[in-house]
């Protein structure tokens, strides 16, 4: 059996992390919600709700999480009351209150193991491994041009394709910077594009990696999908469906051709270190490319402003953030 460590899945948003939560969420052992909204905000919000060994801090803190909409608590299906108290009770630290909520998800399925899901964790890699030492980090790649295409389309995104392929590069980023400088038993990369060519032969690396035994059900994550993810996230509608390539490659339908050029000029190296074709469909106008490289600045200075905001915020944290779970 495998250790209780927590598994966070992360990758550009559009890689397929909703379908990978579903096949975690389907194994026996495990349990992995739709995307909650608690974890980054309230690590953000850390030194806002006073010393966490005060039963007031906790709290405060309990409040943001259960009863702040946007942090969709709702979905867990989680009696909100008795998991107020319960980290009111609980450790003083903000990751021992986070691992409450989601060790009651887990008690739910009547599973030992739990783990989440956003996309956006790629962004805030150390701060998990702050809250959690011994998390697993999954880190799930698909080809950058599917990603920026299907992020065209999605009703929550508000970038244009210079955004979009911004974000992929700098999810393959981070991902190469942890898997540069933690340990083996801590970071594991996934090919969308093997996944679902294979989904038998890829969970089972997987679940190698998370020291669990393979489940079968794992890789029929469409019986789980209806009763699983919020109905109103329409946009995950194919993962009730069998697993199938379908979705893989469709970019060169869905990208007009100075969009593959785009994709071809600033994410042609990352793209073939992963082993991933280039478009070959030749250089983007200059106009294309001056307007991609002020995103980018623009992009990279959010990422160093992020990181500046918490170093500040470390020296001021009333105690540590440690699960003492």
């Amino acid at each position: 059996m495998g250790a209780d460590r927590p598994i966070f899945v992360l990758g550009c948003p559009r890689s397929g992390t909703t379908l990978l939560q579903l096949m975690l969420h389907a194994h026996r052992r495990i349990a992995i919600p739709p995307e909650t909204r608690f974890v980054l905000t309230s690590y953000e919000a850390r030194n806002t709700f006073g010393d966490l060994r005060e039963e007031s801090g906790r709290r405060a803190l309990a409040s943001s999480i259960i009863r702040e909409r946007q942090t969709l608590f709702y979905d867990l299906g989680l009696d909100a009351e008795a998991i107020f108290e319960e980290i009111a009770a609980g450790p003083p630290t903000l990751g021992s209150a986070i691992g409450i909520v989601f060790r009651a998800y887990a008690r739910r399925f009547d599973k030992p193991r739990w783990g989440d899901k956003r996309p956006g964790y790629y962004q805030y890699i150390p701060a998990l491994l702050r809250m959690f030492p011994d998390a697993q980090i999954v880190h799930l790649i698909r080809d950058g041009r599917d990603c920026v295409a299907s992020l065209k389309t999605m009703p929550w995104f508000s970038g244009d394709i210079y955004a979009a392929v911004c974000y992929w590069i700098e999810a393959i980023d981070s991902g190469r910077r942890a898997a540069r400088h933690l340990p083996a038993d801590t970071y594991f990369e996934l090919r969308y594009e093997d996944l679902v060519a294979d989904p038998a032969a890829r969970l089972t690396e997987l679940c190698d990696f998370l020291g669990e035994e393979y489940d079968p059900a794992m890789a029929e994550p469409h019986r789980i999908a209806g009763s699983t993810i919020p109905e109103r996230k329409s946009w995950h509608a194919d993962t009730q469906k069998k697993v199938t390539r379908a979705p893989s490659g469709t970019w060169q339908e869905r990208l007009q051709p100075w969009e593959i050029a785009l994709c071809d000029a600033a994410m042609g190296r990352r793209l073939r270190a992963l082993g991933y074709e280039a478009g070959g469909s030749g250089r983007p106008p200059l106009s294309v490319l001056a307007r991609y490289a002020r995103s980018a600045v623009l992009h990279r200075g959010a990422a160093r402003k992020r990181r500046l905001r918490d170093r500040v915020q470390r020296l001021s944290e009333p105690g540590p953030v440690e699960s003492q779970l």
